[in-house]
């Protein structure tokens, strides 16, 4: 009997070990990523001259959001069809140099995670920026993987903290701000519903100097992002929950949305709305 308890309790502690050391390892991907080697090669690009360029960059070394990211290509590529623009998606960095960007209008970040490009090619997005290009960031695009602080200063004005846990997908009513800009929020209704992962960050980007755009109420959710040893992510923004915002940097544009965690928001006419208007602002 005691050889029978002895081995259960050896087995239960065995789990314990597995399932904490798997716990740690995920936690370190979400909050860094896996360092991965850093691609320098420019591609080879068969830029129109009748069509603005869209860099579509996907490419994630933290959690990947797979499911979002591959719903979203042929929606955007639909949109570029529709407005007569060229995109070029890639998970490529080679892309990140100065000759190249300065052909594009416009960046994407589509729930792009960790550390994706390296020192030099942040320099040159950057330099881009200022210089009159724009960034554009989608969810994951906002989560504090980067480790990066013009990227943080400059897209997102805030740092992000969590995103709730139980439950994850909550229900909440998109609010328009009243300092919205027209040209990001034309066509869509001043109070929209959507499910998402909403993210929290630790400041509001309103008191940063950036345009809001879109709101929730924060106190109609469970912000609450406690999970096992984790007992001190459960607060939130209180009721002003910015969930998309813009800012003028040097010569160039940048636009954020916490929206778009799963494929469910690429169906949802008004946040597609709003990646329009936000392509279309920014070119």
């Amino acid at each position: 009997m005691r050889k029978i308890l002895k081995i259960v309790l050896w087995s239960v502690l065995v789990l314990v070990l597995v399932v904490g050391g798997l716990l740690g390892v995920f936690i370190y991907k979400v909050k860094y990523g896996f360092p991965v080697s850093y691609e320098t090669e420019a591609p080879k690009i068969d830029f129109p001259t009748d069509k603005p360029a869209i860099l579509l960059f996907s490419k994630t070394t933290g959690f990947r959001h797979g499911e979002s990211i591959e719903a979203s290509k042929p929606v955007i590529v639909g949109l570029a069809n529709k407005n007569n623009w060229f995109v070029y998606e890639t998970e490529e960095g080679g892309v990140f140099n100065e000759a190249q960007l300065a052909k594009f209008s416009v960046v994407i970040f589509n729930n792009s995670t960790g550390e994706v490009i390296n020192d030099e090619q942040k320099r040159a997005l950057e330099k881009y920026v200022e210089n009159g290009g724009s960034l554009i960031g989608i969810h994951g695009a906002g989560d504090d993987s980067h480790h990066w602080d013009w990227y943080e200063n400059n897209l997102l004005g805030s740092k992000f903290s969590h995103h709730p846990i139980d439950p994850q997908f909550q229900s909440a009513d998109i609010l328009l701000d009243a300092q919205a800009d027209s040209l990001i929020t034309m066509g869509i209704p001043k109070t929209w519903n959507h499910s998402d992962e909403w993210y929290v960050f630790f400041e509001n980007p309103r008191q940063k100097g950036f345009n809001i755009q879109f709101t929730i109420n924060g106190d109609s959710i469970n912000p609450s992002g406690n999970i096992l040893f984790v007992k001190d992510k459960n607060f939130g923004m209180g009721k002003d929950h910015p969930i998309a915002w813009s800012k003028n940097i040097g010569n160039g544009k940048t636009f954020y949305t916490s929206i778009g965690h799963n494929g469910v928001a690429w169906k949802n006419e008004h946040f597609l709305k709003l990646i329009e208007n936000a392509i279309k602002w920014a070119l």
